[in-house]
């Protein structure tokens, strides 16, 4: 690999997880508006009916919806990465009007007045039980990110957090300095101090040939051991446990217990032998 490669990769994967947060969001948005496009069309029919001229647009003055459009860091974030290219709009219009079927949506317009309890809850009801229920949404979503699989839940989390407070967060800054930081000296740790890991993980391998071990356990463990030797601020236990998570997650069936024997033997001998220096969680 490249000088710098990992590094590249690392950011890409940065930019693709905030590109597609940006993205989920857009297509609340979308999905929302649409009402104003279905009006329009409807009234332009070469012979429209009493209902196409009636058609309720009250969800696309939808207040919540309308700080979302309004927010400055997102709005810039959307002219760089153009999101409108890549929306299917077929699949926008089909949301839209299975939107306009349900009991919750003809309670809202059939109410004139505006309240932010019920503005934030239609477009909550968007995000939650109409987006995230579609299998048609998911599957455009994988098709269009690659990181989708991976990212899914992580991205709904922070989508959901966003429309919590619409506005307030920075798109610019979306990773926040400090993590960011630490996934950068993490994947420094793990890559320049390869070698120096594995004389603490190959020891506890035993009878265990290191050449048919999975890959990924093998890089979960060299994080693990590097999270022991070199973060201080994070305790022991978590790392353990977030590795074990995480190989249970993405490797095989015995990853888990596979990944907790070996951190844990080696958290063992480096606390015996008083070469874990971590801050005291209990004071702290």
């Amino acid at each position: 690999m490249k000088p710098g490669e990992p590094q590249r990769l690392l950011q890409r994967h940065f930019d693709q997880s905030k590109e597609l947060v940006q993205y989920f969001i857009y297509w609340i948005v979308d999905v929302a508006s649409y009402a104003e496009r279905d009006a329009y069309n409807r009234s332009n029919k070469h012979l429209p009916t009493k209902e196409d001229l009636q058609v309720n647009t009250k969800i696309a003055g939808n207040e919540m919806l309308w700080k979302i459009k309004e927010d400055a860091s997102l709005k810039l974030a959307w002219d760089s990465s153009k999101p409108e290219l890549r929306t299917d709009k077929e699949l926008v219009k089909k949301l839209y009007i299975q939107l306009t079927d349900t009991d919750i949506y003809k309670r809202y317009i059939a109410s004139p007045a505006r309240d932010w309890k019920s503005e934030r809850e239609m477009i909550l009801y968007i995000f939650e039980e109409l987006l995230l229920a579609s299998e048609a949404f998911i599957a455009h979503l994988e098709e269009v990110y690659s990181n989708w699989d991976d990212d899914g839940d992580m991205v709904v989390q922070l989508v959901k957090s966003y429309l919590q407070k619409p506005g307030a967060s920075d798109f610019a800054q979306f990773i926040p300095v400090d993590k960011a930081q630490f996934a950068r000296e993490l994947l420094r740790a793990v890559l320049e101090k390869a070698a120096h890991l594995e004389t603490y993980i190959f020891p506890k391998l035993k009878n265990w040939d290191s050449e048919r071990i999975a890959a990924l356990d093998m890089i979960l463990m060299k994080m693990g051991v590097a999270e022991l030797l070199y973060f201080e601020t994070i305790p022991p236990k978590v790392t353990i446990n977030e590795y074990i998570e995480l190989a249970k997650e993405y490797s095989t069936q015995q990853s888990g217990q596979f990944v907790n024997g070996i951190l844990d033997g080696i958290h063992k001998d480096l606390a015996g032998a008083n070469q874990l220096h971590k801050k005291d969680f209990k004071k702290a």
